[in-house]
């Protein structure tokens, strides 16, 4: 099985004035292709940093990230950027919508910075919110949605660059259980597709549906088993 993830030795200091602070010592990870692997453990052991660090939207002080066959921490900031929108998918407790768009440029958002064409970008928008069964929400703004709806149009946001990895940081976490497992069993079917899902969560229950539980504490990797 391909590797699509691999750091090596990855450590992260932040510098506040005079001060260091290391929030991630020597973390030695791989994930596979396809994998669903959940990321859990206290505050403060740097589960955040992490997910940053994995999502390009952060570099580590020290040690390799390698995504596919691509040593990230070595990019220059311009291809970072371009790795992170064509790689990456994002997938936030808040949905990081942005509130004067309608879920169907929302959703587009991404493509414009890949240099697709408006008439591909309306295609595979409202093909995505239509699978996600939004397909009478595309002209709704955020403010118009429930949270579970918003929660889909931004995992539609996540996909529609067709990205290696997706990054889910909580996804759940602002929703009422029942639709928090409405949305876990998207993912659950993304992941059946054979999407690469690392996801961070404080719930158990949510974190037993993954192929693996990666456990932190202190900045270090303590646990990284498979269910």
């Amino acid at each position: 099985m391909r590797t699509i993830l691999a750091m090596e030795r990855v450590s992260k200091t932040y510098t506040l004035g005079k001060l260091s602070v290391p929030v991630l010592h020597n973390i030695d990870l791989a994930v596979n292709e396809g994998e669903f692997a959940a990321i859990m453990g206290p505050s403060g052991s740097g589960k955040s940093t992490l997910m940053n660090l994995i999502g390009c939207l952060d570099r580590p002080t020290d040690g390799k990230i390698i995504i596919g066959d691509m040593d990230t921490s070595i990019l220059p900031d311009m291809e970072l950027s371009r790795i992170r929108g064509k790689k990456i998918g994002f997938v936030f407790q808040t949905f990081n919508l942005i509130s004067r768009l309608t879920a169907l440029k929302n959703v587009e958002l991404p493509m414009i910075y890949q240099d697709i064409s408006g008439a591909q970008r309306v295609k595979r928008a409202s093909e995505l919110l239509g699978m996600l069964g939004l397909e009478d929400r595309i002209d709704h703004k955020p403010a118009e949605l429930s949270g579970g709806q918003r929660q889909r149009v931004a995992i539609a946001r996540a996909l529609v660059n067709e990205p290696e990895i997706l990054l889910a940081d909580e996804p759940t976490g602002n929703l009422d259980s029942k639709t928090g497992q409405e949305i876990m069993q998207i993912f659950n079917n993304l992941h059946n597709e054979g999407r690469t899902i690392l996801m961070v969560t404080h719930d158990q229950t949510l974190a037993q549906n993954c192929d693996r539980i990666i456990r932190l504490k202190d900045g270090r990797i303590e646990d990284g088993k498979y269910c």
